[in-house]
């Protein structure tokens, strides 16, 4: 069963055509990686989905329901869970203000599970938004979606700006949340680390899909992985047991 799919999207920033013709899916309990060069039109992707950006023409369905049209609080009312990119978290609130502020949803993610997941925030719990660093703002961005135990989670580059060790660890948070019964969706420019636990990938160019296949079959083929991953084309290794 898929929990969403979505056909013919093409979205417009006034006349500018940014999608054209976009389909894709995510089945229940899977990872799925969305990759391509900056401007191939990976988070216009997300914003349309979630009904942040509307497409002009397509179908968009999620959870079951039709969903084209929507606007974001009814998509996420769904159970789909949104971290975009930018970590916006409110840098005024403490780190346990900022996880009150979702409305929780029944299900297995609560504050003190949220905080054995990420025993960091644990610590900083009483620190302000705007004291915590990179990865800290991240894990938190990941940390307010979880508490709405969304059945789909989407994911806007978040290992972008951090440190290897840190990105290793919202990748094992990712595959954590999967066998929680989450289905992701991921864009991501860390090629190496996307394809090693994704189900599937989707590589956007230029607003349309050029690829679409199992994320293993398209992690052998090294020289297109070697340009899509640019600097990050080393060998990547996550502990997903």
């Amino acid at each position: 069963m898929n929990v969403l799919e979505a056909e013919g999207l093409h979205t417009f920033y006034g006349k500018s055509h940014i999608l054209h013709g976009i389909g894709l899916t995510v089945g229940e309990g899977e990872i799925v990686t969305l990759l391509g060069r900056n401007g191939a039109g990976k988070t216009t992707t997300m914003r349309t989905l979630m009904g942040l950006t509307p497409a002009r023409s397509g179908s968009i369905r999620m959870l079951g329901r039709d969903t084209t049209g929507w606007p974001p609080y009814r998509v996420a009312a769904l159970g789909v869970g949104f971290v975009p990119e930018g970590r916006r978290v409110f840098a005024n609130l403490t780190v346990e203000e900022n996880l009150r502020v979702p409305l929780e949803r029944s299900g297995p993610f609560t504050v003190d599970r949220v905080y054995q997941l990420f025993p960091r925030l644990q610590e900083r719990r009483t620190s302000r938004g705007r004291q915590l660093s990179g990865g800290e703002q991240e894990m938190l961005s990941i940390a307010r979606a979880l508490l709405l135990n969304p059945k789909l989670l989407m994911l806007d580059e978040p290992s972008q700006g951090l440190a290897p060790l840190i990105v290793r660890q919202v990748f094992e948070t990712v595959v954590a949340m999967r066998k929680e019964g989450i289905s992701i969706l991921l864009v991501e420019q860390n090629v190496r680390a996307a394809v090693e636990i994704a189900d599937r990938a989707y590589v956007l160019e230029d607003g349309h899909v050029a690829y679409e296949g199992r994320a293993a079959e398209f992690a052998q083929d090294e020289e297109r992985v070697r340009a899509l991953a640019g600097a990050s084309a080393e060998k990547w290794e996550i502990d997903s047991a």
